[in-house]
């Protein structure tokens, strides 16, 4: 007797495995096709990118109603929305604590609804896991609730982007391991083994510190991570920009050829800090509401802290450049 078998295709497996269709679950390609985006690699093409490229960076910002005040602050946090919607960078970077509560579905509502303008705009936004994403509900609900508002982020807590041919991004997920062999550090060290040769800023994303001057210090986890880029850093070509949150503040700090930055000043309860002589930044301004604005010059990367200087009015409108610097 003859057995016809029919191939089913990969795609189809895997979706009925998994319930959804996850990178490295495709159509076999053509021959002239090009090459598999690796897994977990996002992509924007050049072409499609500003002249000079722009990107931003913040986070913390705690969506949820606005009759909550103390938790966060909905004026400045409304504000800054609008501002970065007028800015319309190349890619918006989130890190972590974007609802209050991640087990609340509201406060994924809020988000949605107060980041219309950022919609309108059809600004690329690209977030990172903070400890609030994890408040209030089991992990999976958590994830279920994260992925439902960022579906083009589904199942992947970590993952690559390459914005244009010169800047890489790795967004890295603080709540997860880090620590050496983890699978998260075995991930990040393949990818800067394996950066292509025209890449010249590598910007790690993550949502607890590497270092501050706040009084809850570094963790474990993440003095790891310093450990593990210290060590790269001198052999890679690319330059490492390391952007963070969770303190409410900001600060900027430079370690081990790298620059490190601290931005938690999108709507949460706002942080003191008491700054040592380490803090490139000196300036004695509280609250400090703000984002990080990045452009890629020929000579490098310049940024900008960019500062809500009336955050007590209650119709916050004025920005000042609180802060520059030059990344060679």
């Amino acid at each position: 007797m003859r057995i016809t078998r029919h191939r089913i295709p990969a795609q189809l497996i895997c979706a009925a495995l998994t319930g959804v269709l996850l990178d490295g679950c495709s159509s076999p390609r053509p021959a002239n096709a090009a090459p598999a985006t690796p897994a977990g690699l996002h992509v924007v093409a050049d072409a499609e990118l500003h002249r000079p490229t722009r990107f931003i960076v913040y986070g913390d910002m705690r969506f949820t109603v606005t009759s909550e005040t103390q938790a966060s602050r909905p004026g400045p946090r409304e504000a800054l929305v609008a501002r970065i919607a007028i800015e319309h960078p190349d890619a918006l970077f989130l890190t972590g604590d974007v609802p209050w509560h991640g087990g609340n579905e509201d406060d994924y509502t809020v988000y949605r609804q107060e980041t219309e303008p950022w919609q309108s705009e059809q600004l690329r936004v690209y977030p990172v896991l903070g400890n609030h994403e994890f408040q209030q509900c089991a992990q999976e609900v958590c994830l279920a609730n994260w992925w439902n508002a960022f579906p083009q982020f589904r199942a992947r807590r970590w993952y690559a982007l390459a914005l244009g041919s010169q800047l890489r991004f790795l967004a890295l997920d603080s709540n997860g391991s880090l620590l050496p062999g983890s699978e998260q550090a075995k991930w990040l060290q393949d990818q800067i083994e394996t950066l292509p040769a025209s890449v010249r800023f590598v910007i790690i994303l993550l949502h607890h510190p590497l270092l501050t001057d706040a009084h809850e210090g570094v963790r474990a986890n993440e003095a790891a991570l310093a450990a593990q880029l210290a060590v790269a850093a001198p052999h890679a070509h690319a330059r490492f920009v390391v952007c963070t949150a969770h303190v409410h503040n900001y600060e900027r700090f430079e370690r081990d050829g790298m620059v490190l930055l601290v931005s938690g000043g999108g709507g949460a309860k706002p942080t003191p800090v008491t700054r040592s002589s380490a803090d490139r930044y000196q300036k004695d301004d509280f609250p400090n509401f703000h984002y990080i604005r990045f452009e890629l010059t020929p000579r490098g990367l310049r940024g900008e802290m960019v500062r809500l200087s009336d955050a007590e009015s209650t119709n916050p409108v004025t920005w000042t450049v609180s802060d520059r610097f030059e990344i060679d």
